[in-house]
């Protein structure tokens, strides 16, 4: 009987310590996830902030706006100026769309930027960042915090999925085996 508490309490302590180093490192990924994200996302704003520019330069040419040769273009009777029209417009609006998600992302405090991150995603970029995501060890206060983060979650669950299940369940068998044995 003692035997058997002292291995339960072996492999324990180990499952314990296992499962915090696990969810230390797999939560301090989080911000090296988001830098790679947040850089793979600058790559976009500037590629987008490229190809209106030289939408903006033909309108200037022109002698227009930006937005009223989105318009020309869009009454046009011909479908494939028309069409040219609504990529002009969608480039616009992507830009603005990134630019913002940027700055949400970057202005956001150590605490909000997992969620203002998840908020404003791009899932098309995430995907890209996630198929060649390289894992770091986290030196920054993020990172540690993050890990710190980890650990206490895992801990957590696992004291809440495990550790208290198997002990509630052994005390109700150690009880009938009490009452067993008194019947």
């Amino acid at each position: 009987m003692a035997l058997r508490k002292a291995l339960l309490n072996t492999g324990d302590g180990f499952l314990d310590r296992v499962l915090c180093v696990g969810g230390a490192l797999a939560f301090s990924q989080g911000p090296e996830f988001i830098q790679q994200y947040v850089q793979r996302l600058g790559g976009h704003v500037d590629e987008a902030r490229r190809q209106v520019e030289q939408f903006r330069q033909a309108a200037q040419q022109s002698g227009v706006t930006l937005d009223h040769l989105i318009a020309q273009t869009n009454a046009n009777l011909d479908p494939a100026v028309a069409k040219l029209g609504n990529v002009m417009s969608e480039a616009n609006a992507r830009l603005d769309s990134l630019e913002t998600s940027q700055h949400a992302i970057l202005q956001s405090s150590l605490w909000e930027r997992p969620f203002v991150f998840i908020r404003n995603m791009d899932t098309e970029i995430a995907r890209s960042t996630w198929s060649v995501f390289k894992p770091a060890l986290p030196t920054t206060l993020e990172g540690i915090i993050y890990a710190l983060v980890g650990l206490v979650v895992m801990l957590a669950l696992y004291h809440a999925l495990v550790r208290m299940p198997v002990s509630l369940g052994y005390r109700a068998w150690r009880r009938r085996r009490v009452e067993q044995r008194i019947a």
